[in-house]
């Protein structure tokens, strides 16, 4: 990115903040008590402000559409003639917009007979004549073409920024091209018509071939040779619709040469009308913007960061203190509260302080770690521990937290093990919608509660330099630890009663996601043990395997290359060896992405090599040279993270290490799961749902000669052959047992028949052959489907079995292959979502068995995909690996039954 060569003038897109904030807004709804919507105005109102923040010493000028027409229009009277008339909740918000904008002392700027941006790109044309920088914040892709050297856009929503490189990368042409592009594509949503027949693949072959139109237009007899689909026809087409092309030319392009009655100079902020603007946050009752203008604020202590929300932090640093909190927090029902630590690493973290709130805008901190020169005295650590062990390890009052998981881990260093775990606010996030946010604080505050939270960085600083908690001056670490607690509490206040309204939603997370917390912490912190040497020899291996590969891949391409480097294997690939240009990058250049090699690899050598190159990098630098690095030196044991609030479906993943991308099909895969092995006197014990997202399947479809399969206990692959291929099924081969996995594990997957050819290595028209011939015979699968694509495009999400919900927010998308993408995930997520919620349902009535057993005699250390791996002492592996199996396969019940298959072994591969 551009650096900027001094402060820069910047220039606000407000039609476009307009529209953004009112559709960012629509979920929420926020009304006025007398029900008047005031979202948008909320959201204008925040950005301009945020953008005050991050550049206090810049003019801003904010520039708005004006009603009418526009020369566009006259030009081609079918201008922006699609958009639908603005919404009238938007509408009655502009006026109050522009009051608070003239309110905060910026000017205001609407011209009529042009819009916003050519205003915009008039001023942006002038600064820059006057050696000012711009930022021109703005959602709109036009502008792009505004972009120079001393000119960038932002997106305020996002924080992003845009430079040259920036244009390139995201339009695959510079910004002195982003007009030509947009008139040769045309732009559906200002109605700019384009040149029929070119589509964004097209326009870019040309733009990134020849140059521009006028270029293109000179150059008309090379256009063939660009060898894309219709080149040669090209220039016929072109000559033909070059009227239409000039006019759209012409629409695309920004003006820059507006008539303005004042230019960059002249546009200067005024001190803010704090009256006025209190009058206008008072009508449209935004408490948290009131509270900023209060006057008597103006005498209140430095804090690192201005409130957004009233509130009354306390530091607690006398025992006569500590104890009035501990009374009050045993009284109520549930309370909020956070742990701050030396590490996120939870094995080695060590507390530093604790926060706690009970009311909206009321917490406390009580520090007792923080150990800079010249801190204040606390509480001592033995102290302020002892007075709240027995509340936190009580069952009552339930504690409130934003990933109690890491905060039990952590007390679990300092002899604590927490009880009443009972609400956690990033799962409520995450059961009421997965992907509407994430599900971190500061982006739930943001997201739910128009509150920006201070960051982290703020008190810390960044990177090398990066303070711990405990070097963290008091009174900044105060307020700090304080908000957290109160905004974990606000959050629950308020995501508690969107569930509420969802009994389904509450039932997952009350039934299934809070009671699998401490279960998963517990795992987390048993760890497993690892064979470091082991590890050690498999890497020395694979180092010698991979330079091996490299020089063959040296000898195929002919010369010596970095096999690492995209540049130079686009090279090889693409110039030297001329294979096919299968995708390009955003820059133009040719893909190196590992689907293309896929996809190369099944017709030529060399990325076959590349691809077994990179698979085998992966395992060396991400498990053989990394996982004996992570062994803990407490335990001696390697200790993953699980996280329930990740994937969209429902499922855990894992991270530091991740044991869901251990591969178990490669030799190289199971060799590192050899290294996964049993503590002396013990044995791994591994359970595992056999085929459970295809019994999902028939109970879902209610297939009738799905469920006979799976009642009878066939193998539901044979079982299928024997259909599709219409023969007996003790006549089955291996081969057609191969074909019909592949046909029952793709369709739930939403797999075409293009995608089982290449799986199968067969012709289309075969592979579609056996997709008619398998839904003939299971039509209820067929239906499941149908349905199952209807019900998610009215609704715009699934559910799983037990009322999950997974929202699909392109599933009506206008882009074809985003829509069919959410078509496909629509079909997929209920079975994969419901396996997900089986082996959580398993492991909760599992954990509740352990609970009986003597301690040391069995753990539960693993949970991967469809399975969970225990280490049991030997002499109960035989009375313990049964009773397992039978609690799993009883965790849940559908149609047909679920089935648990389990083995016992020194090791984890050899219990698989």
């Amino acid at each position: 990115m551009a650096a900027l060569l001094q402060k820069p003038l910047i220039l606000v897109d407000g039609s476009s903040y307009l529209y953004r904030a009112y559709f960012a807004s629509l979920r929420a709804d926020l009304r006025t008590s007398d029900g008047r919507p005031s979202g948008a105005i909320r959201v204008v109102t925040n950005m301009l402000r945020s953008l005050h923040k991050q550049f206090p010493e810049s003019q801003v000028t904010v520039v708005f559409d004006a009603k009418g027409k526009t020369f566009r229009d006259d030009l081609y009277s079918e201008y922006k003639a699609q958009r639908p008339a603005m919404p009238d909740d938007l509408r009655s918000q502009i006026a109050p917009i522009h009051q608070i904008i003239k309110a905060m002392g910026l000017p205001l700027i609407i011209e009529s007979g042009v819009e916003a941006d050519d205003v915009i790109g008039t001023l942006a044309r002038q600064a820059t004549e006057q050696k000012l920088d711009v930022v021109i914040s703005t959602g709109d892709k036009d502008m792009a073409q505004l972009v120079t050297d001393h000119v960038l856009l932002m997106d305020t929503m996002k924080n992003e920024f845009m430079d040259r490189d920036g244009v390139i990368e995201k339009f695959g042409v510079p910004p002195e091209l982003i007009i030509d592009l947009l008139a040769l594509v045309g732009d559906k949503v200002d109605n700019i018509p384009g040149m029929p027949g070119v589509g964004e693949k097209t326009a870019l072959a040309l733009l990134q071939g020849l140059g521009s139109i006028e270029q293109i237009s000179e150059q008309l007899d090379k256009v063939a040779d660009l060898g894309f689909r219709g080149a040669k026809s090209f220039a016929a087409r072109f000559i033909e619709h070059k009227e239409l092309l000039d006019l759209s030319y012409t629409l695309a392009t920004i003006k820059t040469d507006v008539a303005l009655e004042c230019g960059p100079a002249e546009l200067v902020q005024t001190p803010p009308d704090t009256q006025a603007l209190k009058a206008l946050y008072q009508e449209y009752e935004f408490r948290n913007l009131l509270a900023e203008l209060d006057p008597q604020q103006d005498s209140a202590p430095a804090k690192p960061a201005a409130p957004t929300l009233t509130v009354d932090y306390a530091t607690i640093l006398t025992e006569a203190d500590l104890h009035t909190w501990v009374a009050r927090l045993a009284k109520t029902p549930y309370f909020a509260f956070d742990t701050e630590t030396t590490s996120l690493n939870y094995r080695d973290a060590q507390v530093v302080g604790l926060s706690f709130a009970i009311e909206a805008g009321q917490a406390a901190y009580v520090p007792f770690g923080h150990d800079y020169l010249d801190a204040p005295e606390q509480l001592s650590e033995e102290v302020v521990l002892s007075a709240l062990k027995p509340l936190l390890e009580a069952e009552q009052p339930i504690k409130l937290g934003q990933n109690l998981k890491y905060d039990a881990n952590v007390l679990k260093n300092h002899g604590i093990k927490m009880a009443g775990m009972g609400l956690d606010t990033m799962l409520e996030s995450y059961v009421l919608n997965s992907v509407q946010t994430r599900h971190d604080m500061d982006s739930m505050a943001s997201f739910f509660l128009n509150h920006a939270t201070t960051p982290f960085e703020t008190i810390a600083g960044k990177g090398a330099k990066q303070l711990t908690f405990n070097q963290i001056p008091l009174e900044e670490a105060a307020f700090y630890a304080a908000e957290d607690a109160d905004i974990t509490l606000r959050l629950h206040q308020y995501l508690a009663k969107q569930l509420a309204a969802e009994p389904k939603l509450q039932s997952v997370f009350t039934d299934i996601e809070m009671p699998l917390v401490p279960i998963l912490a517990d795992m987390e912190y048993t760890g497993v043990k690892i064979d470091s040497k082991l590890l050690a020899i498999q890497s020395d291996e694979i180092a010698k395997r991979l330079k091996e590969l490299e020089l063959k891949a040296h000898e195929l391409a002919g010369e010596p290359f970095n096999l690492s480097s995209p540049k130079q294997l686009g090279e090889i690939l693409f110039t030297k060896l001329e294979l096919p240009v299968l995708k390009k990058t955003p820059k133009g250049a040719p893909s190196t992405a590992e689907e293309v090699l896929q996809e190369l690899a099944l017709d030529y050598p060399l990325p076959k090599l590349l691809m077994e190159y990179r698979g085998l990098s992966k395992l060396k630098s991400t498990y053989t040279d990394k996982l004996p690095l992570m062994v803990n030196e407490h335990s001696g044991r390697i200790h993953t993270s699980y996280h329930q609030a990740n994937a969209a479906t429902g499922r855990l993943s894992s991270s530091d290490p991740n044991l869901q991308n251990i591969p178990i099909r490669t030799p190289e895969g199971r060799r590192i799961r050899q290294a996964f092995i049993a503590e002396p006197g013990y044995k791994l014990v591994a359970a595992d749902y056999s085929q459970i997202e295809l019994r999902i399947m028939a109970h879902l479809s209610k297939d009738k000669g799905l469920l006979d399969a799976f009642s009878k206990g066939l193998d539901i692959h044979k079982a299928t052959a024997a259909e599709v291929f219409g023969i007996e099924l003790d006549s089955v081969t291996t081969e057609q047992r191969r074909r019909a996995k592949a046909i029952n594990f793709g369709l739930i997957y939403g797999m075409s028949a293009f995608g089982l050819s290449r799986q199968l290595g067969i012709p289309r028209h075969e592979s579609q052959a056996y997709m008619d011939i398998y839904f003939e015979r299971y039509p209820g699968v067929l239906r499941y489907m149908e349905d199952t694509r209807a019900l998610a495009a009215d609704k715009g999400y699934v559910e799983t079995l037990f009322g999950r919900r997974l929202y699909l927010p392109e599933i009506n998308a206008k882009n074809g292959a985003r829509r069919k993408g959410a078509e496909r995930a629509a079909i997929n997520a209920p079975m994969q979502g419901t396996a997900a919620d089986i082996i959580k349902k398993a492991m909760i009535t599992v954990a509740a068995w352990l609970k009986n057993q003597s301690e040391g005699e069995v753990r539960m250390i693993m949970q991967v995909h469809d399975e969970l791996v225990f280490e049991i002492r030997e002499d109960k592996v035989a009375d313990f690996k049964q009773q397992i199996c039978d609690l799993m396969q009883n965790a849940a019940s559908i149609d047909v039954p679920l089935l648990v298959e389990a083995g016992e072994g020194d090791n984890w591969d050899q219990a698989h």
